[in-house]
């Protein structure tokens, strides 16, 4: 991290801002003088504002000050624009667990929890959406959100994340502008959960800091299979302040154990249709059965020295460390083992906060960070009604607590006796402990009051860079064509221009693509960058999907489409090997009551063929009986369940008389791949749910023709 003391105002490093002509009218007020022309921004008492960009610190990576009127205001009035659905974060789902220290972590913090091997601590995790309201789909191409709430002998303790380590901007005072840009447009109130439209390309094309973000959220990290195979990110620099008040920087992570894993985006738009809670419901019936979710808590540490060295600024939430670089420690489990008894008043009305921590974790000077702190406290007041949120049980501290608040909205408990105070003569009630409570690390802060943005912020491309070299030949083609899709969508040839000329700074052959495939006459000139593009970055293979993937096939589920005289034996066999490999299953039959086996016995169904479409499964095995055949061919659903798992690259598995199903979702024997697996015998379905564990044949993409 550069030592360096310059700073810069993003207006002249990370955004195009116009010139605007103003006239004064006859009471001396300043407004526009045409159409397409902006007046002076003020604040909503009149005052005029010097920078929209960038919060009051000290010095540019000092922490952001409470005096900071207009931050205040403008994040204040964001908490506070609806009710009842979260702003961001509306649609989301929950589940309680625990989470499992591996063993004493005493040498860096003295937070309770990290203090005895085993210890269990209870949780609380939510996952989510961004854009999205409540009733929104949940294979939306977004962000995801991973809150964890750990109840700990010291107070609850928050890690507010989501499923990609890096963000959109770099200081809280944009983020009621992202949003805003993200979300429906106002005088049309669309599109939804989505952010392939004008205002949001607009915002970010003028904002080169967004663009190691809009590589992650155009990978296919943004339309993730489930909740249970995806990342889960603090995003900040964190840090662990130990007993005797040494501080080491840290950085979540939490690690999947079944592995990553992601759709394709044809399969996201289908499974949307098909299910718009396929998220939610694949949650609901993993803990159900008892496949528990489960991920390992990792950290990335380092120390002052490691963070003056980094080539980028620790503080920076736009920013990366590799794990090449620096590794990550696991340090404990996360298990998911039980869902709410109730959705509202659970999930609904779980309130994070980023400010909650025990003792021994703080915050760093992050300006991300620090304008979260600020806000959340305004959201919960604002959607939960009340500053007795605490009160609502899944907000509640499951350890001892004490303090004098009293009364208001929804005051489930009050002090008891005379004293609602402190310092008082009587002896009763809690006191402070210097030797228990939160103390935060005594840094040393100094720098002029100022409203600036560090100059070791500024470089928005060379991560953006890496990121996207690091991912497979496949995964590159999947940002290319999500680029495509989203500017295809955009109205105003002007803004698809601005972001090729970002994508020259990070790419140039996939600027060509894009450019190519929106039909772009002239390549537009790169961006001014404040700082080139770094070429010297190596790829990070653990930023990859593909290449940490599950190399097993345990929790997934494989759709299995049957018949009147569909083999009893191999279906038995098939379900054996699912079982022995810790995968589920689903009957998919021309009609939802089931079908006859061949040796006379009842096989129930939990699809008919137009419900349960492939994309609902991970793969897919074909087991109908040569006299059904005629029928189904006359299926137009169990053509597209066919031609779908084919197109998705999926395995699989066939017997004989489905081969005409084949010719009839156009693909011809000379097609077949690895991926397409005769199962005629018990032996044979063993050996094709033996070979799921690759999950997809990506090899057969490039010839086949997805949207």
């Amino acid at each position: 991290m550069a030592k360096t003391t310059k700073s810069t105002r993003v207006s002249a490093r990370t955004a195009t801002i116009h010139d605007q002509k103003l006239e004064r009218g006859e009471g001396g007020e300043l407004h526009q003088t045409a159409a397409g022309k902006a007046s002076v921004l003020t604040t909503a008492q009149g005052g005029p504002v010097s920078d929209d960009q960038n919060s009051l610190k000290v010095g540019p990576r000092g922490p952001t000050l409470l005096e900071d009127f207009h931050f205040r205001e403008k994040i204040f009035h964001f908490d506070h624009e609806r009710i009842p659905e979260r702003v961001v974060h509306a649609r989301g789902y929950a589940a309680h667990g625990f989470f499992e220290t591996y063993k004493s972590l005493a040498k860096y913090t003295k937070a309770d929890l990290f203090q005895r091997a085993g210890e269990k601590t209870p949780a609380f995790v939510r996952f989510s959406t961004v854009a999205g309201s409540k009733g929104s789909v949940d294979l939306a191409r977004d962000v995801r959100g991973f809150a964890v709430k750990l109840y700990t002998q010291e107070g609850n303790w928050d890690i507010v994340g989501n499923n990609i380590p890096v963000f959109f901007i770099q200081d809280a005072i944009k983020f009621p502008d992202l949003i805003h840009a993200v979300k429906e447009e106002p005088d049309c109130a669309f599109p939804q959960a989505q952010s392939a439209h004008d205002n949001f390309w607009d915002f970010i094309s003028l904002t080169p800091e967004s663009m190691h973000m809009v590589m992650w959220v155009m990978s296919d990290r943004a339309i993730p299979r489930s909740f249970r195979f995806m990342e889960g990110f603090g995003v900040h620099t964190f840090r662990l302040v130990n007993a005797k008040n040494e501080s080491t920087f840290v950085k979540f992570h939490w690690k999947p154990k079944l592995g990553l894993q992601s759709v394709v985006w044809n399969e996201a738009v289908k499974i949307n249709g098909a299910d718009p809670d396929f998220h939610r419901r694949d949650l609901w019936t993993a803990i159900k059965i008892g496949n528990f979710p489960e991920w390992e808590l990792q950290l990335q540490l380092f120390d002052q020295d490691f963070a003056d060295a980094f080539e980028f600024d620790v503080l920076d939430p736009t920013k990366i460390i590799p794990e090449e670089i620096l590794p990550p420690v696991p340090v404990g489990r996360l298990v998911l083992d039980r869902m709410p008894d109730n959705f509202f008043a659970e999930t609904e009305q779980v309130a994070f906060m980023t400010q909650n921590v025990p003792p021994g974790i703080d915050f760093s000077n992050d300006p991300l960070l620090q304008g979260r702190n600020f806000s959340y406290l305004d959201t919960q007041l604002k959607r939960l009604g009340s500053p007795n949120f605490t009160h609502i049980p899944i907000n509640a501290p499951k350890c001892p607590f004490a303090h004098f608040q009293q009364d208001g909205h929804m005051a489930m408990r009050n002090p008891i006796g005379r004293v609602n105070y402190q310092p008082n003569s009587f002896g009763e009630g809690p006191r402070e402990s210097a030797q228990r409570g939160f103390t935060p690390f005594p840094e040393v802060v100094e720098g002029e009051k100022r409203r600036l943005r560090a100059e070791s912020f500024a470089d928005h491309y060379s991560q953006a860079r890496q990121f996207f070299i690091s991912q497979t030949a496949g995964e590159q083609s999947h940002i290319a064509a999500a680029l495509t899709f989203e500017l295809s969508k955009v109205k105003i040839p002007a803004i698809r221009e601005r972001m090729v000329s970002h994508l020259l700074n990070i790419d140039e052959t996939l600027a060509s693509k894009v450019a190519d495939k929106l039909g772009l006459q002239k390549m537009p000139k790169p961006a001014d960058a404040a700082l080139p593009t770094r070429q010297d970055l190596d790829p990070s293979p653990a930023l990859s999907i593909v290449e940490n993937g599950p190399e097993r096939f345990e929790g997934r589920k494989l759709g299995i489409l049957v018949t009147d005289g569909s083999d009893a034996g191999l279906l038995k066999a098939l379900k054996a090997a699912l079982d022995k490999a810790g995968a589920t299953f689903e009957i998919i039959a021309p009609k939802v009551t089931g079908a006859k086996a061949s040796d006379g016995s009842w096989i129930d169904a939990d699809q008919m063929i137009d419900g349960g479409p492939s994309v609902l499964y991970d793969a897919v095995a074909l087991l109908p009986a040569a006299d059904a055949m005629e029928d189904l061919l006359l299926e137009s659903s169990a053509r597209d369940f066919l031609a779908d798992a084919f197109a998705h690259c999926k395995f699989i598995g066939y017997v004989g008389a489905a081969l005409p199903l084949f010719e009839k979702a156009g693909i011809a024997s000379d097609d077949f791949d690895e991926g397409c697996i005769s199962i005629a015998s018990a032996k044979e379905a063993k050996s094709f749910v033996d070979s799921l564990a690759k999950l997809r044949v990506w090899e057969r993409e490039p010839h086949v023709k997805m949207p």
